[in-house]
């Protein structure tokens, strides 16, 4: 592709991102790291990425060198999305293939930092929340308001446990999320540069496969058998595998709400307010697994004739 000065405009904004991770931005920014890097790799042939990469990285490396480390490990997933943009492979993919490599990614951290720098994340986390309880106890001891918020070492036992448990499923939907953020802004960006990606399919054709229900009841045979446990691998399981297939339901209902506002010719405003109730409504997300598991949306049609 030539040369556009549209990708010196995204050159810099990276570095303005990359810099920005040294300000209280840091945890907004983070999400949107990924964004330029897509941009340029999709739009550029590899000669020209790497032309517009490295002053940016030259930069950041003179003003904050550990940052150009944050920069590459940020950058894999870039390339991976970028990879899967220019051979037009289906939104879901990319998204998918964007997930899977930000998770490995975070999965190879930790096990990096374990085999070489003797980083236990049981103990991390473990000492974070007594950091915590310290803080409650002493403002405790001159508030007595504050004192109900007192930590026992039981509290902070338990809340360790908790926290270490639902680590599979906060690395999996932070990934999802970076991924999705990610693809919603870079196609609009795309095909504004005409460079046109394939779109998610309209939430009203959101359909998983009937093998979700049975993954489900495996879950729930585990979470019965093994829920109480205070160890082991299958209650880290259990702890994970249904709230994350009930995220997945919650996916389902919004795509057949959205259906049934599309039959009925109704305003999608409709169907965003539908949306945020199922978000809001603990077990609204039982509508999705009626969806998959019946022909629900064949007898509404027929209704309709």
């Amino acid at each position: 592709m030539k040369f556009r000065w549209t990708s010196v405009a995204w050159s810099i904004a990276y570095l303005l991102l990359l810099l920005s991770l040294s300000t209280p931005l840091l945890i907004i920014t983070t999400l949107f790291l990924i964004i330029p890097a897509v941009v340029l790799f999709t739009t550029l042939n590899t000669k020209q990425f790497i032309l517009h990469l490295l002053p940016v990285l030259l930069i950041v490396g003179l003003i904050t060198p550990v940052y150009v480390l944050l920069a590459l490990y940020f950058l894999i997933p870039a390339l991976v999305m970028g990879r899967w943009y220019r051979k037009r492979s289906s939104a879901l993919s990319t998204i998918l293939a964007g997930t899977i490599t930000i998770l490995g990614q975070f999965l190879l951290l930790l096990v990096v930092g374990t085999a070489l720098f003797d980083f236990s994340l049981t103990s991390y986390v473990t000492d974070t929340v007594q950091m915590v309880a310290d803080i409650l106890a002493e403002l405790g001891t001159g508030n007595p308001l504050a004192s109900e918020f007192v930590l026992t070492s039981k509290d902070v036992s338990d809340i360790s446990f908790m926290t270490i448990q639902v680590i599979p499923i906060t690395l999996i939907m932070s990934s999802f999320i970076m991924a999705v953020i990610t693809h919603s802004i870079v196609r609009p960006i795309l095909n504004s540069m005409e460079y046109a990606v394939p779109k998610l399919k309209p939430a009203r054709e959101w359909r998983l496969s009937r093998s979700f229900i049975w993954y489900y009841l495996i879950g729930v045979i585990i979470s019965f058998i093994f829920g109480n446990s205070d160890s082991g691998f299958m209650p880290m399981i259990s702890a994970n595998l249904l709230p994350l297939l009930q995220a997945v339901f919650i996916i389902q209902t919004i795509g057949f709400m959205f259906f049934i506002v599309h039959e009925l010719k109704w305003s999608k405003v409709v169907a965003v307010v539908l949306s945020l109730l199922v978000l809001w409504i603990p077990g609204l997300w039982i509508i999705g697994v009626i969806d998959i598991a019946f022909p629900l949306r064949e007898f509404v049609k027929k209704s309709k004739r």
